[in-house]
């Protein structure tokens, strides 16, 4: 039997919500329930440490009763929707917070890089951090000098390396990150969804990496992402992870295939509706063809057409609106955005008509998620794959198309004879 590099047994994570804020509209009243709160509070108090009740309305259990194995050298994928657990699990494992029940035994050094820019001093510039970062890690000064140019030279940040890492961009952040926890010679690393901040040319980089740390160094990898792709190419075994809770664990793409069918449920429809009664918001989403019919099945060749209304007020009218198509494999195909003033200059309910291009999207399954908001600023309304929708083969001279030997989308490009 392989040697265990992670062991995780009964874990469960829960947090303790539901507390008000009391308000007192003068100084006397805030005095008074100021000493009056230690002797009425005092029950509440005491059992914000107490978890032992699982119905408790005030307790929200972000994992419950989480059992798995990792040994030496494997790469595990951790997939699940949002909400599923999985940060928390990456965060327990990192040592970052505790769990409330459970036990955890790990063999080695864990580097992990779960947002951008972890463990960074955004005062400190690109080459102080790395030393700061490596010191964190547990090295010591000459591993880090030994390891340094090696470093720079991955993340392609040397031009701003006397720079103070607030002034870098996401992207440059996460590339200095990433490679300081690759290089420093972790025994385990630990990946959240980060890498989709970097370009492709880093991600490929990154996946890279991470096969080679554990393929010729022998070194455990635990890789959160929502790209099934980069999962299926890169893990050895996954585990899907529900509300908190551990449903499967097996091969990779018996994981990625129990989680794909999963989510294949009839949340999943070709319309949209909800009541906007105060605010900025999405009231209704469609999908229609050619006839302007509502449908979720096209043809290669046939016209998609997205109908969308939103309610908007004076304040959002420079908000913006988009969506992404995501495929079956959760990989992003394209997202799309537009400025709502760019279109109208009034408030109140707007509808908007976007034609996907035809013979664009290669025969397969699809989901679509739209968002309004501010960018930078406010999420106001926000639709995480709330339609699906299929491109099926529509002619005989078309069936070369599908599968993903051809990719996700088709281009018709311009080609010529000189």
């Amino acid at each position: 039997m392989s040697e265990s590099a992670i062991k995780v047994e009964n874990i469960s994570k829960a947090y303790r919500i539901g507390l008000k804020e009391q308000r007192h509209d003068t100084l006397g009243a805030t005095m008074a329930a100021w000493v009056k709160s230690p002797f009425q509070n005092f029950k509440r108090l005491k059992s914000l440490s107490n978890f032992n009740n699982h119905d408790d309305k005030d307790i929200f259990w972000a994992l419950r009763n989480i059992d798995f194995q990792v040994s030496k050298g494997e790469v595990l994928g951790i997939i699940g929707k949002n909400g599923a657990g999985k940060s928390t699990l990456l965060k327990i494992l990192s040592r970052i917070t505790e769990p409330t029940t459970g036990k955890i035994e790990i063999y080695g050094r864990v580097a992990s890089l779960l947002e951008v820019g972890t463990g960074f001093n955004p005062e400190l510039t690109g080459r102080e951090n790395v030393y700061l970062n490596g010191t964190i890690l547990g090295m010591k000064k000459k591993e880090i000098d030994d390891k340094f140019d090696e470093i720079i030279d991955f993340s392609g940040v040397e031009k701003f390396l006397d720079t103070a890492v607030k002034r870098y961009s996401s992207g440059m952040k996460v590339r200095l990150a990433f490679a300081v926890a690759a290089h420093l010679d972790p025994e385990i690393l630990v990946i959240d969804e980060v890498l989709a901040v970097g370009d492709a040319e880093f991600q490929s980089k990154c996946l890279g990496k991470m096969q080679d740390l554990s393929g010729k160094h022998g070194r455990t990898v635990l890789f959160v992402s929502h790209n099934m792709a980069a999962v299926k190419s890169l893990c050895t075994k996954a585990i899907v992870l529900e509300n908190g809770k551990f449903v499967h664990e097996g091969s990779t793409d018996t994981a990625v295939d129990y989680y794909l069918r999963m989510n294949q449920h009839s949340g999943y429809v070709g319309t949209y509706n909800k009541q906007i009664d105060e605010g900025s918001g999405i009231a209704s989403i469609a999908l229609t063809d050619k006839f302007n019919e509502s449908k979720t099945e096209f043809g290669f060749d046939e016209p998609v057409t997205i109908h969308i209304k939103v309610k908007i007020d004076e304040k959002d009218l420079n908000s913006h609106l988009g969506f992404r198509v995501v495929d079956i494999n959760e990989t992003v195909i394209f997202t799309s955005e537009i400025k709502i003033s760019s279109f109208v200059k009034t408030k109140g309910l707007h509808e908007f008509e976007v034609k996907l291009p035809v013979r664009f999207l290669v025969p397969n399954k699809f989901k679509l998620t739209f968002g309004l908001h501010v960018p930078n600023k406010l999420m106001i309304d926000y639709l995480e794959e709330c339609l699906y929708f299929e491109i099926v083969e529509t002619g005989s001279d078309l069936h070369q198309y599908a599968g993903n030997d051809y990719g996700c989308v088709f281009v018709n490009c311009n080609w010529g004879i000189v």
